[in-house]
């Protein structure tokens, strides 16, 4: 982890950020594209898994063929996403498909006082409602699974000043406090809250170091396990 005296400018950091918001825009904009299409010829009444890049980058359409699921299963999460993105794009990444099972996972982006100051966390819960009332609205029949956020791990050697910067607001505790918002929510909605994270944790709370890209993100041995615990939700 980087000390206080290697800390990039924070005026250099934020020039940095508004670089990587715009290269980021612009690959949303076009994976929302490919989905609006992909989602004309998608069978309806299917399982979709949707959210932020945690969601994008989970294998589980092959973990699912693996495992022998019979229903046509779906991942629309995009990389970045924060709620707001999700409501702006909600059709495409939600609605359209009329799944009849719904795995959700959006939010850890709205995770910093860089985008809505130290009211983040209210602004996550106040969306999050949201797309519950829409999704429950839209899709009146289909069983919703509110996943709770996975574990961080804000103490790997070598961590980037732009990885310690996405990580500051993502403590243990700011994890546990947005679960409990998002598990609160889930009950008012008529969906289920599931934490599907056994297994992924060290001693202390943070997400195990063999499984860590960069502290947020995870490899697929992570994303096996939380397969395997998700699985009676999936199947059942």
């Amino acid at each position: 982890m980087m000390s206080e005296n290697q800390r990039i400018p924070e005026e250099l950091l934020k020039a940095i950020g508004a670089n990587m918001q715009t290269q980021m825009r612009k690959e949303q904009e076009d994976k929302v594209k490919n989905y609006r299409i992909l989602n004309a010829c998608a069978k309806k009444g299917g399982v979709l898994f949707t959210g932020s890049s945690l969601m994008e980058q989970f294998p589980v359409c092959e973990l699912a063929m693996d495992a022998g699921v019979s229903l046509p299963v779906y991942n629309r999460g995009i990389g970045g996403t924060t709620t707001d993105d999700f409501l702006r794009e909600i059709d495409t990444v939600l609605l359209d498909l009329q799944p009849s099972k719904v795995f959700l996972n959006i939010g850890t982006n709205d995770m910093t006082d860089g985008i809505y100051g130290q009211r983040w966390m209210e602004h996550l819960a106040e969306n999050y409602e949201t797309i519950l009332r829409i999704a429950r609205e839209k899709l009146p029949e289909a069983q919703i699974y509110c996943m709770a956020y996975y574990p961080t791990n804000r103490h790997l050697p070598d961590q980037s000043e732009w990885q310690w910067a996405m990580l500051k607001e993502r403590t243990t505790e700011n994890i546990a406090r947005c679960n409990q918002r998002v598990k609160a929510l889930s009950e008012r909605y008529g969906c289920q809250y599931i934490d599907v994270n056994a297994g992924l944790a060290d001693e202390s709370g943070e997400q195990k170091a063999e499984f860590a890209i960069d502290g947020v993100h995870m490899y697929a041995s992570a994303y096996r396990i939380v397969f395997e615990n998700l699985k009676p939700y999936l199947i059942g």
